[in-house]
C-alpha cells in the first residue's frame, strides 16, 4: 500500500495515524493466524525522497518516489491544508500517477479530509459519492459539480474509491479500511487498542454553520444577514423576496446558486446553529430554546435539529453542555 506524502502544507497526523493503525492491523492479523506475513507492505510515497517539513516542528521522509513504486493495491492520500489551489498545483504529478495505478493495478484509492480535492482532480470521483471536511463543502461542490458530495457522512465508499470527512474522522476511515481488508475482528481490536469510536458514520454534530457568503451576489448577502439578525421571526420566502424587491422565483434561484441552500434550508440552519450554541452554554430547557429560535412545534423543531446535527436536542445538550452533563 502507498501512503501519499503531499507537497506543501500537510497534516502529519493523517500520515502517522494511518501508518500506525495499519502496522497494528498487520501485527494482530499475524498473531491470530490470518496471515503469515504482513498483509500490507507500507510505503510512504513522495514526489522526491527529500524530507518534507510539517510546520516548523517535524519532518517526514518518503520511503519511495512515485517512479519507484512498481505496483500498489491501496493508495491513501494524506490530508492537505492551507490554500487548496496552491496545493493542487504542487501535487499535480500525483494526480496522473493515481490514475495510472488505478488503471494498471486496479488499486483502491482513499482520500483523507481535504485531500478529496486531489482525488477529485483525477476524475475518478466523477459520478460517484464523496465526503470531505465540512469547512470546504461549498468550495468542493462549486469546483466539482459532477461529484455527489455527502455533506453529513464521515465515510464514503463507491466502487473502490473511498473518502473521509474532516480532521480526525480519518481514524474512522482507516478502521473501516482495516475491516475491509483484514476482517471485522482485527478492525474491532484496532479500534479498542487505539480507543477509536467504532462505526461512527456522520459528522453533522461537529459542523459550525457560518453562512455561505463566499459569493458575489450582494443582494443575497444582504438577505442572509437579515435572516441571521432576525432568526427568531417566522420568515417566509415570499416576504423576503418582496422585502428585497425580487420575484419569488428569481429569489429562490439566485439564493440557491449563491449559497447552495434554498432559502428555507438556510433559515433552518441559522436557527439550528443558534439553538446549538444555546444548548452548549445555557441551562434553558428544550422548549425555551425552541421558542427563542422561532419554533412553536416541538416535533418540527426536533426533526429539523436532528436533520442538521444527527442528534436530538436532548442528546446534543447532554453531550455538549458540561453543566447539564454533570447533573
Amino acid at each position: 500500500m502507498s501512503i501519499i506524502i503531499p507537497e506543501g502544507t500537510l497534516i502529519l497526523d493523517t500520515i502517522v495515524g494511518t501508518l500506525n493503525l495499519f502496522k497494528m492491523a498487520n501485527s494482530y492479523s499475524k498473531r491470530i493466524g490470518n496471515n503469515q506475513e504482513d498483509f500490507f507492505k507500507i510505503d510512504l510515497v513522495g514526489l522526491t525522497k527529500e524530507p518534507i517539513s510539517c510546520h516548523e516542528y517535524f519532518q517526514i521522509k518518503p520511503t519511495k518516489t512515485i517512479e519507484e513504486v512498481e505496483s500498489t493495491n491501496l493508495i491513501i492520500i494524506s490530508s492537505i491544508t492551507g490554500n487548496i489551489e496552491d496545493a493542487l498545483v504542487k501535487n499535480e504529478p500525483f494526480i496522473n500517477w493515481i490514475k495510472m495505478r488505478r488503471i494498471k493495478d486496479d488499486a483502491d484509492v482513499a482520500s483523507l479530509c481535504r485531500s478529496a480535492f486531489i482525488l477529485a482532480e483525477t476524475g475518478l470521483l466523477n459520478g460517484k459519492t464523496c465526503a470531505t471536511h465540512w469547512v470546504v463543502h461549498q468550495k468542493f461542490e462549486e469546483k466539482y459539480p459532477k461529484i455527489h458530495l455527502l455533506p453529513d457522512k464521515i465515510i464514503s465508499e463507491d466502487n473502490g474509491i473511498y473518502s473521509s470527512g474532516g480532521a480526525y474522522s480519518f481514524l474512522n476511515m482507516i478502521v473501516y479500511l482495516i475491516e475491509k481488508y483484514y476482517g471485522r475482528e482485527t478492525a474491532i481490536w484496532c479500534s479498542k487498542m487505539a480507543e477509536i469510536d467504532f462505526d461512527r458514520i456522520n459528522q453533522n454534530q461537529f459542523v459550525i454553520f457560518k453562512g455561505q457568503k463566499e459569493h458575489s451576489d450582494e443582494i443575497i448577502k444582504a438577505v442572509q444577514i437579515y435572516i441571521e439578525e432576525n432568526f427568531e421571526e417566522k420568515l417566509s420566502v415570499k416576504d423576503l423576496a418582496k422585502k428585497f424587491a425580487i420575484s419569488s422565483r428569481t429569489f429562490i434561484r439566485r439564493f440557491k446558486k449563491a449559497t447552495l441552500n434554498t432559502p428555507l434550508e438556510y433559515m433552518q440552519r441559522v436557527k439550528v446553529e443558534v439553538a446549538k450554541k444555546s444548548f452548549e452554554s445555557s441551562t434553558l430547557n428544550i422548549n425555551q430554546v425552541m421558542y427563542n429560535v422561532g419554533y412553536n412545534d416541538q416535533k418540527s423543531f426536533r426533526k429539523t435539529f436532528k436533520k442538521y446535527t444527527g442528534l436530538s436536542p436532548l442528546e446534543y445538550r447532554t453531550k455538549y453542555n458540561r453543566e447539564m452533563a454533570l447533573s
